[in-house]
């Protein structure tokens, strides 16, 4: 598609149309810019605000619950801005070189020219392996979240949520809300550790509000809620599937819930397959114990004209992806020559998530301890069937106590997730096993291409350049 003889300026292509970058475009249009913006869904909303198919008539209120005005407003804002932008949805960016990012969409393949780039790539659940957890009826929270908006159906007739963080009581709710069964919520972090977080988590008043209303819904419906516990095993069968939870209380009892799906989830991790890809600098955060991208204060990468913004390089929610897409499109249309202002605003409100997000990890941390536990026969890596012994192996008589070595040799993380969904508890287990600090095992080096493609690709003709 050529360029619009009327649009002056950088050539800016933002990936992703959820809270960050709806507001990063928003942002560019305001500039008297036509950016691009990429979409791997089929519409616009990204995770958190998915919107369901043509046709399903469900109210936002239904949908979204606490979130139903910002979703709303999102969405409207984000219609009123399709003829300012171009917008390819169903696109997935799959390698990024230097000033082009390679795209494919449907079977046919591009590659598109940038000035400046703005990756709002957005996050995924963060999952420690238990026993039994490949059976069939196991889901992350965010997939049963996607069932539920995408497909209007539950994961199954009677469900358990397990793990820990917002997102566990926040798909409880809204599951609740739409007639499910949810047979009981198990969350491993502890009242004591909440009431520690408070001080922190009163930074935002009003999202703190919005947790306590997701804890009367499920009061209401009478879910039994289970704080402190310790997963041991998700029991089932590979010809039936799931068939019950079982788990350790507070009390140093055993608890059994009989269900036919588990949802699991300990809060999220950033999408950073994008920014490596990109050559952005990565560092270890010892408050996440996760690599994370560097940025500025405004989301500039290490990489001129790369920006990051949103959950995908530091998980604060919605409310401040929306505020950092802003951010990061103002940075590069300030390195552009191009002042639109608000850019300190941003700033001071962005450090109140910060805190906010800091009393998050404190009141539901991420059980690393979990890890060392795992029995021998615990399947760790979904996608190739390596469990939590085999890694052990490769630590005792290979030395692989660096991630990618250890994925040279075993296959964790070499299968189609790219280790999004293991590579956390993998390191855990390698670090507990080989006795070293998390930091020192690494990360898994990003891949080309992030995600399947088809077989057979009908390429473009040279380099595009999209407005």
């Amino acid at each position: 598609m050529a360029a619009s003889a009327e649009v002056k300026g950088p050539n800016v292509v933002v990936i992703g149309a959820g809270p960050a970058g709806v507001r990063a475009a928003q942002a560019l249009v305001d500039a008297g810019l036509r950016p691009t913006v990429i979409d791997e869904g089929r519409r616009d909303g990204g995770q958190i605000y998915r919107r369901q198919p043509d046709g399903f008539s469900r109210s936002y209120e239904t949908l979204y619950g606490t979130e139903a005005a910002r979703a709303a407003s999102l969405h409207r804002d984000f219609d009123a801005l399709r003829a300012q932008i171009d917008y390819l949805p169903d696109t997935l960016v799959w390698n990024i070189g230097p000033k082009a990012v390679h795209i494919v969409s449907g079977s046919r393949y591009r590659k598109l020219a940038f000035d400046s780039l703005i990756i709002c790539s957005g996050a995924t659940d963060r999952l420690m392996p238990v026993p039994g957890w490949h059976f069939a009826g196991t889901y992350s929270l965010g997939g049963a979240q996607v069932a539920l908006k995408s497909q209007g159906c539950a994961i199954g007739a009677r469900i358990v949520m397990m793990g820990t963080g917002p997102l566990l009581y926040l798909v409880a709710a809204q599951y609740v809300k739409a007639g499910a069964t949810v047979s009981a919520v198990l969350d491993t972090s502890s009242l004591a550790q909440r009431l520690r977080a408070l001080p922190q988590l009163l930074a935002i008043p009003s999202t703190l509000r919005k947790g306590i209303a997701l804890m009367r819904v499920l009061r209401r419906a009478e879910v039994p809620i289970h704080r402190g516990v310790v997963p041991v095993a998700i029991e089932g069968s590979s010809e039936h599937g799931v068939t019950g939870v079982r788990v350790k209380l507070a009390n140093d009892t055993t608890l059994n819930v009989t269900c036919d799906a588990v949802a699991l989830g300990y809060h999220l991790r950033s999408e950073t397959q994008l920014a490596d890809l990109a050559g952005c600098a990565f560092r270890f955060d010892t408050i996440t114990q996760t690599w994370l991208p560097q940025i500025d204060e405004d989301g500039r990468s290490s990489v001129a004209g790369i920006y990051l913004a949103g959950d995908g390089v530091r998980v604060r929610g919605a409310d401040a992806a929306e505020r950092a897409g802003r951010l990061a499109a103002l940075a590069a249309l300030h390195d552009a020559g191009i002042e639109l202002g608000g850019a300190a605003q941003l700033r001071a409100e962005l450090s109140r998530f910060t805190r906010f997000a800091a009393g998050l990890r404190t009141a539901f941390p991420w059980p690393a301890r979990f890890a060392a536990a795992l029995p021998d026969d615990t399947i760790v890596c979904r996608c190739e069937a390596i469990t939590a012994g085999e890694l052990r192996q490769v630590v005792r008589e290979m030395g692989a106590i660096e991630a990618n070595r250890a994925k040279a040799f075993s296959r964790v993380g070499m299968g189609r997730c790219q280790g999004r969904y293991c590579s956390h508890a993998g390191a855990e287990v390698i670090a507990a096993e080989a006795r070293v600090p998390l930091e020192a095992v690494g990360r898994l080096r990003g891949q080309a291409p992030v995600k399947p493609l088809p077989i057979a690709l009908e390429s473009g003709s040279g380099m595009e350049t999209v407005r």
